[in-house]
C-alpha cells in the first residue's frame, strides 16, 4: 500500500506543477508521477528538505521543483517545435 500512495502522492505533485505554471507534462498520468518523483529530488536540492511530509514528499519543495520541472520541459518543447 505503501507503493501505490507514494505514487499517487506523485502524481498529484505532478499535476498541481503543471496546474499552477499552466502547461501540461506530456505522457498523463504517468508523466505526471515522474514528473513529481523529479520535482520532489530536485526541490530538495534547491531548497532542502523542509515543510509537511506526505507519502514520502516533502510537499513545498517538491510542489516547487515540479513546477521548476514542468516550466523547463515546456520551455525545451516549445523551441523543439519552432525548430521542426
Amino acid at each position: 500500500m505503501g507503493l501505490i500512495w507514494t505514487l499517487i502522492i506523485g502524481g498529484i505533485i505532478g499535476w498541481l506543477g503543471g496546474l499552477i505554471i499552466g502547461r501540461d507534462i506530456p505522457g498523463g498520468i504517468i508523466g505526471n508521477i515522474i514528473a513529481g518523483f523529479i520535482g520532489a529530488f530536485l526541490g530538495s536540492l534547491i531548497l532542502g528538505d523542509w515543510g509537511p511530509v506526505v507519502g514520502g514528499f516533502y510537499l513545498i519543495p517538491a510542489i516547487i521543483g515540479a513546477i521548476i520541472l514542468t516550466f523547463i520541459v515546456g520551455f525545451f518543447l516549445k523551441k523543439m517545435r519552432h525548430t521542426a
